[in-house]
């Protein structure tokens, strides 16, 4: 198999981490960038005894044919059934299989690896490479012991490790750095997901949001960091979702393969079939169904002959499914990881495809942001993590009510249908996003004089002597004016030169007011009106981000 140029580069920078010292080596990969042909050349060239794991007999079936497809012998640690899976997953694939109990290279479900570990220890002495699939998942359980990944990992002393993941963070906010809550000693990066498309190896996205009635007030977030499942069902039950998705799905795409991630089993089947009852074949997929069900279902989905498959977390991780080109967001996540997942199912490119079509009922896309935004990747804890590339990373998004589709909180209008939204007060400046135009003028007056009298002191000045303020009042007022008017005037410099970055870039003042406000957390205008300690550290985070934009 040959690698792209850009899975090459990711390969070398994994090699030169473990000549660099590093034991363990997190790679970071996109959804369809390859993650499973990266780490399976790296097996096929050490020529070592090794062990790729994963979680899901479909990701074990998958990693077990990559390593087919690279001349790989080897072994399968798992149930009969695995086995059985595996080998006619390779016979319908390449003819043949690669198969072999006696290989030294073994592809392993996790839980068998943990419960044959015994039997398998002169093996587990000799293996130089444990891989995990989705690594992400190596760490700490909710009472920091070592959690089925964790655990495995240990179980071969004699090896180097490698993990690969779309997303190296997790929902529960654990670090995976050794010295956090994982065993990671270096992480080392491929491209982004927005590089990917740029270079045509993955397809572009359109998103969009219709209005959802999900009330997510009253569901809680469990140990995991994710919603509660039990209360989230109830939630998405008592909402509109089900018609909502089928509704949607046949007025944007219809005729189009799309894959609909519901939120459990009883929800997946109602969705299924109403999809059915709209004339939209459709079937349900889980862990659950038969694997002989489960297979023949995805082979009549790449046959068109069903153009839905519903499920319940099935597909968030590692299944390869190229033919997508919709998929449906039933299932609300505050897990970015899995967010990302499900978002990148549907862009791996195929022939007559110019870009795939995410439809989100859930609000997932204005919860998390959109996927291919750069982001800075840490091994720490969430505590310890840099925020963001850039200070203005992290603007929120919405959704148009007119065309549904999600845009950045500092645009004054709609970049699709040029829909123009009405605040629903103009009373305070976060009602507008900062916006000073936005603001009634009788509120922009009275902010107004809260700056004259900053950069007026004298008249504050008059109005004490006129009242009798004792001197010593009167000078230590104009010591602490003089201090706050020498910061005000450092502090509106540095604005200054931020407006001109904006100014640069082709943003309106509208747009640079609100992109200010969702930078620093405070408009324009009020930040003139700030006393001294709240103006020096203002001007400390707006000279950083002249800094880095520099």
């Amino acid at each position: 198999m040959i690698l792209r140029p850009y899975q090459f580069d990711l390969v070398s920078d994994i090699y030169k981490s473990w000549d660099g010292g590093a034991q363990n080596v997190m790679a970071t990969l996109p959804t369809g960038g390859g993650k499973t042909v990266v780490f399976s050349h790296i097996i096929n060239q050490l020529q070592q005894p090794s062990c790729a794991i994963a979680h899901r007999k479909e990701l074990v079936a998958q990693i077990a044919l990559a390593l087919a497809v690279n001349g790989v012998h080897h072994r399968v640690i798992g149930p009969r059934s695995l086995v059985q899976f595996v080998v006619s997953t390779q016979m319908n694939e390449l003819g043949k299989t690669f198969y072999n109990t006696n290989a030294s290279c073994a592809v392993a479900g996790v839980d068998t690896l943990i419960k044959r570990g015994r039997e398998l220890g002169n093996w587990m002495q000799q293996v130089r490479l444990w891989v995990i699939d989705e690594g992400h998942h190596i760490s700490t359980s909710a009472k920091n012991k070592p959690n089925k990944w964790m655990t495995a990992t240990r179980m071969f002393p004699n090896a180097k490790g490698l993990g690969v993941t779309a997303t190296p963070c997790r929902a529960d906010g654990k670090g995976l750095g050794r010295f956090t809550d994982g065993v990671m000693d270096t992480l080392v990066e491929g491209p982004n997901m927005r590089e990917l498309i740029k270079m045509g190896w993955l397809s572009d996205y359109r998103i969009f949001a219709p209005p959802s009635d999900i009330d997510l007030d009253a569901v809680g977030v469990s140990a995991d960091g994710d919603f509660n499942k039990v209360k989230l069902k109830r939630a998405v039950r008592a909402s509109q979702v089900v018609g909502d998705v089928v509704e949607h799905y046949s007025k944007i795409a219809r005729g189009k393969l799309g894959i609909t991630f519901a939120s459990d089993v009883e929800t997946a089947g109602d969705i299924a079939q109403a999809y059915r009852q709209a004339g939209i074949p459709a079937e349900v997929v889980s862990a659950k169904t038969p694997d002989k069900v489960r297979t023949e279902v995805v082979r009549r989905f790449r046959r068109r002959e069903i153009l839905q498959l519903v499920n319940v977390d099935l597909f968030g991780e590692g299944f390869d499914l190229p033919a997508i080109e919709v998929c449906s967001m039933a299932r609300p996540t505050q897990s970015y990881g899995l967010y990302c997942q499900q978002f990148g199912r549907a862009l791996r490119i195929m022939e007559g495809k110019s870009r795939a079509i995410i439809i989100d009922h859930v609000g997932n896309v204005v919860r998390h942001g959109l996927p291919d935004k750069a982001r800075i990747w840490s091994l720490d804890a969430r505590a310890k993590r840099p925020g963001s590339v850039h200070p203005d990373d992290d603007i929120p998004l919405r959704y148009c009510p007119e065309c549904t589709q999600p845009y950045e909180r500092i645009l004054v209008k709609c970049p699709y249908c040029g829909h123009r939204p009405v605040p629903a007060s103009r009373s305070k400046p976060e009602f507008v996003d900062g916006d000073l135009y936005e603001l009634d003028p009788d509120v922009l007056a009275e902010m107004r004089g809260e700056v004259h009298k900053v950069d007026n002191p004298a008249n504050t000045i008059a109005a004490m002597q006129r009242s009798g303020a004792p001197d010593v009042a009167i000078r230590g007022f104009k010591k602490n004016a003089l201090a706050r008017c020498e910061m005000q005037e450092a502090l509106r410099e540095s604005m200054a030169w931020w407006t001109k970055i904006q100014y640069d870039q082709g943003r309106s003042d509208s747009e640079s007011y609100r992109l200010f406000f969702h930078c620093f957390g405070i408009d324009v205008m009020s930040a003139q009106a700030l006393g001294r300690p709240d103006a020096l550290a203002l001007a400390e985070k707006v000279n950083e981000y002249i800094g880095r934009a520099a």
